[in-house]
Protein backbone atom coordinates (compact mmCIF):
# COMPACT_ATOMS: atom_id res chain seq x y z
CA UNK A 1 0.00 0.00 0.00
CA UNK A 2 1.09 3.61 -1.19
CA UNK A 3 2.50 5.71 1.67
CA UNK A 4 -0.06 8.69 2.49
CA UNK A 5 1.46 11.82 0.71
CA UNK A 6 0.89 14.84 3.18
CA UNK A 7 0.48 18.16 1.99
CA UNK A 8 4.17 19.84 4.14
CA UNK A 9 7.14 17.97 4.98
CA UNK A 10 9.84 19.74 7.19
CA UNK A 11 12.84 20.19 5.58
CA UNK A 12 15.02 19.36 8.87
CA UNK A 13 15.21 16.38 11.54
CA UNK A 14 16.69 16.18 14.97
CA UNK A 15 20.10 15.56 13.62
CA UNK A 16 20.50 18.28 12.19
CA UNK A 17 19.78 20.70 15.36
CA UNK A 18 20.11 17.83 18.50
CA UNK A 19 24.01 19.22 19.12
CA UNK A 20 23.18 22.95 19.63
CA UNK A 21 19.98 21.69 21.43
CA UNK A 22 22.07 19.43 23.89
CA UNK A 23 24.09 22.64 24.61
CA UNK A 24 21.29 25.13 25.39
CA UNK A 25 20.17 22.34 28.01
CA UNK A 26 23.67 22.48 29.11
CA UNK A 27 24.21 25.85 29.41
CA UNK A 28 20.32 26.08 30.84
CA UNK A 29 20.43 29.66 28.06
CA UNK A 30 16.69 29.21 26.40
CA UNK A 31 16.09 32.85 25.51
CA UNK A 32 18.01 36.09 24.36
CA UNK A 33 21.38 33.85 24.11
CA UNK A 34 23.69 33.58 21.28
CA UNK A 35 21.47 31.69 18.32
CA UNK A 36 19.03 34.56 19.13
CA UNK A 37 20.91 37.06 18.42
CA UNK A 38 22.64 35.03 15.49
CA UNK A 39 19.18 34.31 13.57
CA UNK A 40 18.27 38.59 13.60
CA UNK A 41 21.94 39.05 11.78
CA UNK A 42 21.21 36.09 9.16
CA UNK A 43 17.81 37.50 8.70
CA UNK A 44 19.69 41.09 7.86
CA UNK A 45 21.92 39.23 6.04
CA UNK A 46 19.33 37.24 3.79
CA UNK A 47 16.96 40.03 3.52
CA UNK A 48 19.41 42.76 3.09
CA UNK A 49 17.14 44.77 5.26
CA UNK A 50 19.07 46.96 8.03
CA UNK A 51 17.54 45.89 11.21
CA UNK A 52 15.28 42.72 11.69
CA UNK A 53 13.75 41.37 15.02
CA UNK A 54 11.89 38.35 15.56
CA UNK A 55 8.25 37.71 17.28
CA UNK A 56 6.56 34.89 18.10
CA UNK A 57 4.84 34.54 14.74
CA UNK A 58 3.28 36.61 11.59
CA UNK A 59 0.17 37.78 13.65
CA UNK A 60 2.40 39.28 16.63
CA UNK A 61 4.52 41.22 13.78
CA UNK A 62 1.80 42.66 12.00
CA UNK A 63 0.25 43.78 15.54
CA UNK A 64 3.09 45.72 16.37
CA UNK A 65 4.01 46.84 12.98
CA UNK A 66 0.52 48.60 12.97
CA UNK A 67 1.41 49.76 16.66
CA UNK A 68 4.62 51.42 15.60
CA UNK A 69 2.46 53.11 12.88
CA UNK A 70 0.64 54.54 14.64
CA UNK A 71 -2.68 52.64 14.32
CA UNK A 72 -5.68 53.43 16.33
CA UNK A 73 -9.29 52.69 16.29
CA UNK A 74 -11.41 54.33 13.48
CA UNK A 75 -7.98 54.24 11.31
CA UNK A 76 -8.57 52.34 8.22
CA UNK A 77 -6.16 50.31 6.95
CA UNK A 78 -6.73 48.63 3.22
CA UNK A 79 -5.30 44.69 3.29
CA UNK A 80 -5.18 42.42 0.43
CA UNK A 81 -8.45 39.99 0.85
CA UNK A 82 -6.75 36.83 -0.15
CA UNK A 83 -4.77 35.78 2.97
CA UNK A 84 -5.28 33.66 5.82
CA UNK A 85 -7.77 36.09 8.40
CA UNK A 86 -5.00 37.08 10.60
CA UNK A 87 -4.03 39.31 7.84
CA UNK A 88 -7.23 41.43 8.90
CA UNK A 89 -7.75 40.36 12.40
CA UNK A 90 -4.92 42.57 13.75
CA UNK A 91 -6.30 45.74 12.10
CA UNK A 92 -9.82 44.75 14.02
CA UNK A 93 -7.92 44.07 17.12
CA UNK A 94 -6.56 47.93 16.96
CA UNK A 95 -10.15 49.09 16.89
CA UNK A 96 -9.27 49.99 13.41
CA UNK A 97 -11.52 49.52 10.17
CA UNK A 98 -10.06 46.74 7.52
CA UNK A 99 -10.91 48.04 3.97
CA UNK A 100 -10.34 45.30 1.82
CA UNK A 101 -8.90 45.26 -1.44
CA UNK A 102 -9.53 43.05 -4.11
CA UNK A 103 -7.21 40.92 -5.95
CA UNK A 104 -5.68 39.71 -9.11
CA UNK A 105 -7.24 36.57 -10.30
CA UNK A 106 -3.85 35.25 -12.29
CA UNK A 107 -1.30 36.51 -9.32
CA UNK A 108 -4.16 36.22 -6.36
CA UNK A 109 -1.97 39.64 -5.22
CA UNK A 110 -3.78 42.92 -4.44
CA UNK A 111 -5.04 44.94 -7.23
CA UNK A 112 -3.45 47.98 -7.80
CA UNK A 113 -6.52 49.30 -10.02
CA UNK A 114 -8.40 48.01 -6.47
CA UNK A 115 -6.70 49.92 -4.29
CA UNK A 116 -6.18 53.13 -5.91
CA UNK A 117 -10.13 53.60 -5.71
CA UNK A 118 -10.81 53.11 -2.59
CA UNK A 119 -7.42 55.10 -1.30
CA UNK A 120 -9.05 58.23 0.51
CA UNK A 121 -7.39 60.37 3.73
CA UNK A 122 -8.36 58.05 6.52
CA UNK A 123 -6.49 54.98 4.83
CA UNK A 124 -3.29 55.04 7.13
CA UNK A 125 -1.59 51.60 5.87
CA UNK A 126 -1.89 49.19 3.42
CA UNK A 127 -1.07 45.56 4.03
CA UNK A 128 0.14 44.02 1.02
CA UNK A 129 0.28 40.05 1.32
CA UNK A 130 2.63 37.71 -0.72
CA UNK A 131 -0.17 35.33 -1.61
CA UNK A 132 1.01 32.01 -1.04
CA UNK A 133 4.60 33.39 -1.35
CA UNK A 134 4.01 35.31 -4.62
CA UNK A 135 5.16 39.03 -4.25
CA UNK A 136 3.98 39.93 -8.09
CA UNK A 137 2.94 43.11 -8.01
CA UNK A 138 4.74 44.52 -4.91
CA UNK A 139 6.93 47.04 -6.53
CA UNK A 140 3.56 48.35 -8.16
CA UNK A 141 1.58 48.36 -5.21
CA UNK A 142 4.62 50.09 -3.17
CA UNK A 143 4.50 53.07 -5.83
CA UNK A 144 1.32 53.59 -5.60
CA UNK A 145 1.43 53.92 -1.54
CA UNK A 146 4.36 56.28 -2.14
CA UNK A 147 2.30 58.63 -4.59
CA UNK A 148 0.04 58.83 -1.74
CA UNK A 149 2.43 58.94 1.32
CA UNK A 150 0.81 55.74 3.00
CA UNK A 151 2.96 53.31 4.47
CA UNK A 152 3.53 49.96 3.40
CA UNK A 153 3.45 46.94 5.21
CA UNK A 154 4.25 43.87 3.69
CA UNK A 155 1.92 40.57 4.79
CA UNK A 156 5.20 38.00 4.11
CA UNK A 157 4.07 35.23 6.08
CA UNK A 158 4.69 33.09 3.15
CA UNK A 159 7.05 34.50 1.16
CA UNK A 160 10.85 34.46 2.97
CA UNK A 161 13.30 33.52 -0.18
CA UNK A 162 10.91 35.54 -2.61
CA UNK A 163 12.05 38.31 -4.70
CA UNK A 164 11.13 40.62 -7.01
CA UNK A 165 12.96 42.51 -9.17
CA UNK A 166 16.02 41.00 -7.58
CA UNK A 167 15.36 42.08 -4.23
CA UNK A 168 14.57 39.74 -1.54
CA UNK A 169 11.15 40.10 0.29
CA UNK A 170 11.65 41.91 3.78
CA UNK A 171 13.89 44.70 1.92
CA UNK A 172 11.28 46.14 -0.41
CA UNK A 173 8.09 47.36 1.68
CA UNK A 174 8.49 50.27 4.75
CA UNK A 175 7.87 47.06 6.97
CA UNK A 176 7.74 43.31 6.55
CA UNK A 177 6.58 40.80 8.41
CA UNK A 178 7.33 36.86 8.20
CA UNK A 179 5.66 33.35 9.49
CA UNK A 180 7.74 30.18 10.90
CA UNK A 181 5.07 28.35 11.29
CA UNK A 182 5.22 24.69 10.32
CA UNK A 183 3.43 24.74 6.80
CA UNK A 184 6.11 27.56 5.87
CA UNK A 185 9.61 26.69 3.98
CA UNK A 186 11.38 28.23 7.11
CA UNK A 187 9.97 26.55 10.19
CA UNK A 188 10.64 26.93 13.78
CA UNK A 189 7.31 25.43 15.01
CA UNK A 190 6.05 28.93 15.46
CA UNK A 191 7.49 32.29 15.23
CA UNK A 192 7.88 34.95 12.98
CA UNK A 193 10.35 38.06 12.01
CA UNK A 194 10.27 42.03 11.25
CA UNK A 195 12.39 43.38 9.09
CA UNK A 196 12.74 46.96 8.51
CA UNK A 197 15.29 49.77 6.67
CA UNK A 198 13.84 52.67 8.86
CA UNK A 199 15.78 53.71 11.78
CA UNK A 200 13.23 55.46 13.55
CA UNK A 201 10.53 52.55 13.74
CA UNK A 202 13.84 50.45 14.40
CA UNK A 203 14.47 52.91 17.70
CA UNK A 204 10.90 52.07 18.60
CA UNK A 205 11.04 48.33 17.70
CA UNK A 206 13.85 48.10 19.95
CA UNK A 207 12.44 49.25 23.07
CA UNK A 208 9.19 48.04 22.87
CA UNK A 209 9.85 44.21 22.04
CA UNK A 210 12.08 44.59 25.35
CA UNK A 211 9.33 45.50 27.61
CA UNK A 212 10.16 49.28 26.86
CA UNK A 213 13.15 48.70 28.57
CA UNK A 214 16.41 50.67 26.92
CA UNK A 215 19.64 49.94 28.68
CA UNK A 216 20.24 49.88 32.10
CA UNK A 217 19.69 52.02 35.14
CA UNK A 218 22.38 50.84 37.36
CA UNK A 219 21.77 47.31 38.27
CA UNK A 220 18.25 47.56 36.38
CA UNK A 221 16.48 47.51 33.45
CA UNK A 222 15.75 51.41 32.39
CA UNK A 223 12.21 51.03 31.19
CA UNK A 224 11.76 54.37 29.56
CA UNK A 225 7.86 53.13 28.09
CA UNK A 226 5.94 50.20 28.38
CA UNK A 227 5.97 47.27 26.01
CA UNK A 228 5.52 43.51 25.05
CA UNK A 229 7.50 40.18 25.62
CA UNK A 230 7.29 38.49 22.08
CA UNK A 231 10.12 36.60 22.26
CA UNK A 232 11.80 33.49 20.46
CA UNK A 233 13.62 31.42 21.99
CA UNK A 234 16.78 30.10 21.85
CA UNK A 235 15.75 26.39 20.66
CA UNK A 236 13.63 27.70 17.79
CA UNK A 237 16.52 30.24 16.90
CA UNK A 238 18.44 27.42 16.24
CA UNK A 239 15.95 25.67 13.93
CA UNK A 240 15.89 28.67 11.85
CA UNK A 241 18.97 29.33 11.25
CA UNK A 242 19.67 25.30 10.29
CA UNK A 243 16.58 25.85 7.44
CA UNK A 244 17.84 29.22 6.45
CA UNK A 245 21.34 28.26 5.11
CA UNK A 246 19.10 25.83 2.91
CA UNK A 247 16.40 28.22 1.42
CA UNK A 248 18.06 28.63 -1.88
CA UNK A 249 18.45 25.16 -2.49
CA UNK A 250 14.17 24.30 -1.05
CA UNK A 251 13.40 26.84 -3.09
CA UNK A 252 14.83 26.23 -6.31
CA UNK A 253 13.89 22.33 -5.99
CA UNK A 254 10.13 23.46 -4.77
CA UNK A 255 10.37 24.89 -8.52
CA UNK A 256 11.23 22.26 -10.32
CA UNK A 257 8.78 20.06 -8.70
CA UNK A 258 6.31 22.98 -9.43
CA UNK A 259 7.36 22.89 -12.98
CA UNK A 260 6.59 19.30 -12.76
CA UNK A 261 3.40 19.51 -11.74
CA UNK A 262 2.62 21.75 -14.32
CA UNK A 263 3.48 20.00 -17.28
CA UNK A 264 0.97 17.58 -16.42
CA UNK A 265 -2.15 19.62 -15.09
CA UNK A 266 -1.83 22.26 -17.59
CA UNK A 267 -3.07 20.23 -20.43
CA UNK A 268 -6.28 19.40 -18.39
CA UNK A 269 -7.25 22.54 -17.38
CA UNK A 270 -5.52 23.65 -14.35
CA UNK A 271 -4.69 27.15 -14.16
CA UNK A 272 -1.09 27.92 -11.56
CA UNK A 273 -0.34 31.03 -9.83
CA UNK A 274 0.69 33.32 -12.76
CA UNK A 275 4.36 34.92 -11.61
CA UNK A 276 5.87 37.91 -13.10
CA UNK A 277 8.69 37.07 -14.77
CA UNK A 278 11.05 39.37 -12.73
CA UNK A 279 9.73 37.16 -10.05
CA UNK A 280 11.16 34.07 -8.09
CA UNK A 281 8.93 32.14 -6.29
CA UNK A 282 9.48 30.51 -3.22
CA UNK A 283 6.29 28.30 -4.07
CA UNK A 284 5.51 28.21 -0.51
CA UNK A 285 2.41 26.96 -1.49
CA UNK A 286 1.58 25.20 -5.06
CA UNK A 287 -1.92 26.45 -5.83
CA UNK A 288 -4.30 26.21 -9.09
CA UNK A 289 -7.45 27.11 -10.19
CA UNK A 290 -9.56 24.19 -10.86
CA UNK A 291 -11.16 23.90 -14.87
CA UNK A 292 -14.66 25.47 -14.52
CA UNK A 293 -16.65 22.26 -14.87
CA UNK A 294 -14.81 20.74 -11.49
CA UNK A 295 -15.75 20.85 -7.98
CA UNK A 296 -12.85 21.87 -5.98
CA UNK A 297 -14.19 20.38 -3.05
CA UNK A 298 -15.28 17.08 -4.34
CA UNK A 299 -11.67 17.06 -5.69
CA UNK A 300 -9.99 17.14 -2.34
CA UNK A 301 -12.38 14.75 -1.16
CA UNK A 302 -11.60 12.09 -3.59
CA UNK A 303 -7.78 12.63 -3.24
CA UNK A 304 -8.27 12.32 0.79
CA UNK A 305 -9.41 8.88 0.02
CA UNK A 306 -6.61 8.70 -2.09
CA UNK A 307 -4.14 9.41 0.64
CA UNK A 308 -3.42 12.38 -0.33
CA UNK A 309 -3.81 16.01 1.50
CA UNK A 310 -4.74 18.65 -0.35
CA UNK A 311 -6.68 22.11 0.89
CA UNK A 312 -8.13 25.31 -0.68
CA UNK A 313 -5.70 28.31 -1.72
CA UNK A 314 -6.52 30.34 1.33
CA UNK A 315 -9.55 32.49 2.47
CA UNK A 316 -11.73 35.41 0.66
CA UNK A 317 -11.31 37.53 4.31
CA UNK A 318 -14.14 39.91 3.58
CA UNK A 319 -16.21 36.54 3.16
CA UNK A 320 -15.82 35.05 6.23
CA UNK A 321 -19.01 35.05 8.84
CA UNK A 322 -17.49 37.69 10.89
CA UNK A 323 -16.42 40.29 8.23
CA UNK A 324 -18.74 39.63 5.73
CA UNK A 325 -21.66 40.32 8.93
CA UNK A 326 -19.83 42.99 10.44
CA UNK A 327 -18.45 45.21 6.72
CA UNK A 328 -20.94 43.51 3.93
CA UNK A 329 -18.46 44.50 1.31
CA UNK A 330 -17.41 40.83 -0.26
CA UNK A 331 -14.80 41.45 -2.49
CA UNK A 332 -16.12 38.68 -5.31
CA UNK A 333 -12.53 37.87 -6.83
CA UNK A 334 -11.35 36.63 -3.78
CA UNK A 335 -14.11 35.04 -2.92
CA UNK A 336 -13.83 33.50 -6.24
CA UNK A 337 -10.46 31.99 -5.76
CA UNK A 338 -11.02 30.87 -2.05
CA UNK A 339 -13.99 28.66 -4.11
CA UNK A 340 -12.02 27.12 -6.97
CA UNK A 341 -8.11 27.00 -5.91
CA UNK A 342 -6.28 23.73 -4.32
CA UNK A 343 -2.95 23.46 -2.81
CA UNK A 344 -1.51 20.56 -3.73
CA UNK A 345 1.62 18.75 -1.70
CA UNK A 346 5.28 20.28 -3.05
CA UNK A 347 7.79 19.51 -1.60
CA UNK A 348 11.41 17.20 -2.45
CA UNK A 349 10.54 13.37 -2.84
CA UNK A 350 6.93 14.34 -3.35
CA UNK A 351 5.28 11.24 -5.90
CA UNK A 352 4.44 14.23 -8.45
CA UNK A 353 3.35 10.97 -11.42
CA UNK A 354 0.87 9.81 -8.20
CA UNK A 355 -1.07 13.42 -7.23
CA UNK A 356 -1.44 14.12 -10.46
CA UNK A 357 -2.69 10.76 -12.15
CA UNK A 358 -5.58 11.04 -9.36
CA UNK A 359 -6.29 14.31 -10.31
CA UNK A 360 -6.27 13.09 -14.28
CA UNK A 361 -8.38 10.62 -12.91
CA UNK A 362 -11.27 12.30 -11.04
CA UNK A 363 -10.93 14.89 -13.77
CA UNK A 364 -11.93 12.74 -16.34
CA UNK A 365 -14.13 10.16 -14.77
CA UNK A 366 -17.72 10.00 -15.66
CA UNK A 367 -20.13 12.59 -13.61
CA UNK A 368 -17.31 14.88 -12.08
CA UNK A 369 -18.61 17.71 -14.31
CA UNK A 370 -20.26 20.46 -12.39
CA UNK A 371 -24.51 20.17 -12.58
CA UNK A 372 -27.29 22.85 -11.18
CA UNK A 373 -27.68 20.09 -8.32
CA UNK A 374 -23.84 19.59 -7.42
CA UNK A 375 -22.20 22.69 -7.16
Amino acid sequence: MSEPVRLMRPYMTFEDVEEDFRAVFSSGQFTRGAHVDAFVKDIKHYTGAEHAFLATSATTALWVALKCLGIVAGDEVAVADFSFPATANVVEDLGAIPVFVDVDLDTFNMSPADLAAKITPKIKAVIFVDALGNPTGLHEIQAVCRQHGIPLIEDAACAIGSTERGVRCGGIADITCFSFHPRKLLNTGEGGAITTNRADWADWLRVKLMHGADGMRGLCLDFIDYGYNFRLPELQAIMGRKQLTQLDAIVANRNAVRQAYVEQLAPIGFMPQRIGDDVLHNVQSLVFRVPKNLDRNALVHYLKTKEIETTLGTYCQSGTTYFSKKYADVQPRAMQLEATTITVPCYEGVPVTRVCDEIIRFAQSPGRAKTPSNG
